[in-house]
């Protein structure tokens, strides 16, 4: 799995403050540009600290995604407020051999080996498909969930609060839980304000919606 934040809105964090104290000010929007950056970040802070976060959708940021499964982006994409492109088994020809293997099969080497033989006859059957001249869009039919693929995401810091909440939690898909720690150790870098408590509930809200007693990041009491 490979993750790079690709781009992201200039001013990432100067921006939802700006637009927090424009909501408290007689000032004009361009104005509050003249703002020092020390009052701006206490501003920013203040209102993340409330729980006032529609601020921060002014900012996006998007992400190259390469190497994952068609499982993980199955999942992914059920995240509404994004812009998504993936790379299409309809229009791209697959013939190599690529796939993300889950390390509970890995780590089985009789489990391993029928999962490495299970994949290379499937993409044997793809081939076959390709070479009597079935279309690219009806042999990837028989392509599997582990299939890897390529995809570029955007979203605004809001919605990224919300996805890393979800799937950083201990109780996410494995797969989907790295990508997210691996999304939030890039947006960290350029925006370490908005993303200062991200993480699963249990560390952002100190709740745990799954009320996963067993689990070693459950809240514990005057935490």
């Amino acid at each position: 799995m490979n993750v790079k934040l690709i781009g992201f809105t200039p001013n990432p964090e100067k921006l939802p403050a700006m637009a927090a104290k424009l909501t408290h000010s007689k000032s004009k929007p361009e104005d509050l540009q003249k703002s020092s950056d020390k009052e701006l970040k206490n501003i920013l802070e203040h209102v993340i600290n409330l729980g006032h976060t529609s601020v921060i959708e002014h900012t996006s940021f998007s992400f190259a995604i390469s190497d994952v499964s068609r499982s993980l982006t199955h999942q992914l994409v059920r995240h509404r407020i994004a812009s998504y492109a993936q790379q299409s088994q309809r229009y791209v020809n697959l013939n190599e051999p690529n796939y993300v293997t889950p390390p509970k099969i890995a780590e089985n080497k009789e489990m391993k080996k029928a999962y490495d033989e299970t994949m290379k006859n499937i993409w044997q059957e793809y081939n076959k498909l390709l070479d009597l001249d079935i279309p690219t869009e009806d042999s990837r039919y028989i392509l599997p969930n582990a299939a890897c693929t390529n995809i570029i995401v955007t979203m605004n810091a809001r919605s990224l609060l919300n996805f890393f909440e979800l799937r950083c939690c201990q109780h996410a898909q494995w797969e989907i839980r790295k990508l997210a720690n691996k999304m939030l150790q890039e947006v960290k870098k350029v925006a370490p304000t908005i993303f200062k408590n991200a993480g699963p509930a249990c560390i952002r809200k100190g709740i745990c919606p799954e009320n996963k007693k067993d689990c070693p990041l459950y809240p514990k009491e005057g935490r």
